[in-house]
């Protein structure tokens, strides 16, 4: 091994749920991306560097980057060691994948340094122990995104069962209001049990969903984007939602809901001037309530962690 190779990577944010897939769908964006180095180090285990300003554990088993590299390890029959050095420019808590950039970029890169002896899905369950240490469950509607880029259907978490799409040309627009929701506390707060009819209604969506994808049919995709379980519970701890979703499509959107747990949410338009006349709406909706908030205007994005050549 050359102890002196590093690699890096920028590890894509992403949206996960797609409105009415929670849990199931979701896919990458072109910015914010975080940025991340890794090299071999003469000693087995992990030395996690911070470059940032959010000041997160370096303790391998308190960060999601380092539960990731530790469930890899696990599975290396020789001792390896790893030095990590991560720069986020995605903030934790933003509900753009935050700790799924951390733990993606994290295995991409040091799989890269192995030679590519594990496979995406590989990667994929070893991440999902990051978002485990982040939110108490190992989902993979960012962690499948982040590693195999575009938009991804997780069929079946046990086994893992992870499908890419293929989607027409879409921008997004996010706008990121300053407050923090836990992912965590999101999920506290949703119902244990659902109606039939409610259900029966979201699989419809998702399945119009996906087949809109699929078939490049705008009016289908924006028909589809509407969330009867999650979004009428987890709407309540974003200020402005409504009128971000109601303003959003009257200025040509297709649609969107939160991304993740929130608190962003996200937009979908067919063509890249309407997704700025989106942003200029969100920042107006925002700038009158007097909340802080960032925005992107972006694509998906096709190839999920990026290896960066220096």
């Amino acid at each position: 091994m050359e102890t002196d190779s590093i690699i890096k990577v920028h590890a894509p944010a992403t949206v996960a749920n797609m409105v009415c897939g929670f849990d199931i769908l979701g896919f990458a964006v072109k910015e914010p991306y975080d940025e991340m180095w890794i090299r071999f180090t003469d000693k087995p285990g992990i030395t996690i560097i911070n470059t940032d300003q959010y000041q997160l554990p370096v303790e391998p088993e308190k960060n999601v980057a380092g539960a990731a590299l530790l469930a890899m390890l696990e599975e290396l029959t020789i001792p390896v060691g790893f030095e990590l050095t991560i720069h986020k420019h995605i903030k934790p808590g933003s509900g753009v994948g935050s700790s799924a950039a951390s733990s993606a970029g994290a295995v991409v890169a040091a799989n890269t340094l192995l030679q590519g002896i594990f496979s995406k899905e590989d990667l994929v369950r070893f991440a999902m122990n990051g978002e485990k240490l982040a939110s108490g469950v190992k989902h993979a509607d960012n962690i499948a995104p982040c590693i195999y880029g575009g938009v991804t259907l997780i069929r079946s978490i046990h086994p893992l069962d992870i499908v890419a799409l293929t989607a027409p040309p879409l921008f997004v627009t996010i706008v990121h209001p300053q407050i923090e929701v836990r992912t965590a506390d999101a999920r506290s707060i949703l119902k244990k049990q659902v109606y039939l009819k409610d259900a029966i209604k979201q699989w419809g969506n998702i399945a119009g969903l996906v087949t809109g994808l699929l078939q490049s049919d705008y009016d289908l995709i924006g028909r589809s984007l509407e969330d009867v379980l999650i979004e009428p519970v987890r709407s309540i701890l974003i200020p402005g939602f409504s009128a971000v979703k109601e303003k959003s499509r009257e200025a040509g959107a297709l649609g969107g809901g939160i991304s993740g747990s929130g608190p962003s949410i996200f937009m979908l338009s067919k063509d890249e001037k309407t997704a700025f006349a989106v942003e200029q709406v969100m920042k107006e909706i925002y700038q009158h309530l007097g909340l802080e908030h960032h925005t992107y205007v972006t694509t998906i994005h096709s190839s999920g962690v990026d290896i960066i050549e220096e």
